[in-house]
């Protein structure tokens, strides 16, 4: 996409500082930038970089009173600024024309909305419902009674499950599977009899789910991820999970059933919480953390089994001294040794 740079100043709301006519095609930090970029400046540390980007033009804080050559957009928030110029920029990237593709096998009960993308070899089977400007990239799987919403972006080789409910505005990565049956089995004579899954997957407006990650229908019931959530890769939410709107979930962490994440909550990579516990509003769980119990709200926990993260912290630094705690104890017990043999008196 190209624009002329007072355009974009004023689609963004910013005040611009040189010549409206110059021509913006891209977008790239500061010393990777060339003629027609744009960039951003936002951390100090980054100042000697400023004078020598070849960009266009840069997006500085509003206090920012260097000389430099490149015009000048000034903002209150330049990163958050740079973001919608990225958007802005890629809102053509991976669009894809409406209709349904001659490979594409649609049943005939299927409902599809207005300017819709039915790509390659997708399936949509009786009953679906495909939201208005819904895309599917090929392969994609839409199984029986489920919904998508509008504006959803379902990337190649994702599989949603029969009755399984997409909100607005969701994107899902390749490879990921909604819906697929929760782990529940019960002991019989030496064998496990696997108990039936009958419930669905409710995903809410804006959410946006990476690549390879499996979101387990519930037992009875719903597993529901809330409006906003982000879910990062190979993330695994299992049956009755609820995840309030706005938390995150980052790369390879597990949740197991029936656990309720509250709004606002930070999961952090190989976080792991067992089931049937509550994490609270705004509670951030560290990386590769063991979640035994539940976490009340605002509290950040990390460590194996998970507590508050500076008890964490401490007890590992415990730890990693205990290799000289050791030898000062065996010191201490030689010379204990030395002293009860020569018959000098002990205190």
């Amino acid at each position: 996409m190209k624009i002329k740079l007072g355009e974009l100043a004023k689609r963004l709301g910013v005040v611009l500082e040189g010549d409206p006519d110059i021509p913006v095609t891209g977008a790239a930090g500061l010393l990777e930038a060339g003629p027609g970029d744009v960039t951003f400046f936002a951390n100090a540390r980054y100042a000697s970089q400023v004078p020598r980007t070849r960009a266009a033009a840069v997006i500085v804080p509003e206090s920012y009173r260097e000389e430099i050559r490149a015009a000048r957009l000034r903002s209150a928030t330049p990163y958050l600024t740079f973001l919608h110029v990225l958007r802005f920029l890629a809102a053509d990237r991976g669009r894809r024309p409406p209709g349904v593709h001659p490979t594409a096998v649609v049943d005939s009960t299927a409902v599809l909305g207005e300017q819709v993308s039915v790509g390659a070899l997708c399936v949509v089977e009786e009953g679906a419902v495909l939201g208005n400007r819904a895309t599917l990239c090929p392969g994609v799987f839409v199984g029986a009674r489920s919904s998508l919403g509008e504006d959803c972006y379902l990337h190649p080789n994702v599989t949603v499950r029969e009755e399984v409910r997409l909100g607005n505005r969701v994107i899902v990565h390749s490879g990921t599977v909604l819906g697929s049956d929760g782990f529940g089995y019960v002991p019989d004579n030496g064998s496990h009899e696997k108990i039936p899954q009958v419930g669905n997957v409710m995903v809410e407006d804006d959410v946006e789910i990476g690549a390879n990650v499996a979101v387990d229908r519930a037992t009875t019931g719903s597993t529901r991820i809330g409006r906003g959530v982000k879910i990062d890769n190979l993330v695994h939410i299992a049956h009755n999970v609820v995840i309030g709107e706005g938390s995150l979930v980052v790369a390879q962490a597990g949740i197991s059933g029936s656990t309720r994440v509250g709004r606002g909550v930070t999961l952090a990579g190989q976080a792991g919480l067992v089931g049937h516990i509550e994490i609270g509003d705004g509670a951030m769980v560290g990386a590769q953390a063991g979640v035994t119990k539940s976490v009340p709200a605002g509290i950040k926990v990390s460590g194996y089994p998970a507590m508050e993260h500076d008890r964490a912290r401490r007890l590992n630094a415990y730890h990693r001294r205990l290799p000289t705690l050791f030898e000062r104890i065996r010191e201490l017990e030689s010379r204990l040794r030395a002293l009860e043999e020569t018959g000098e008196r002990v205190l």
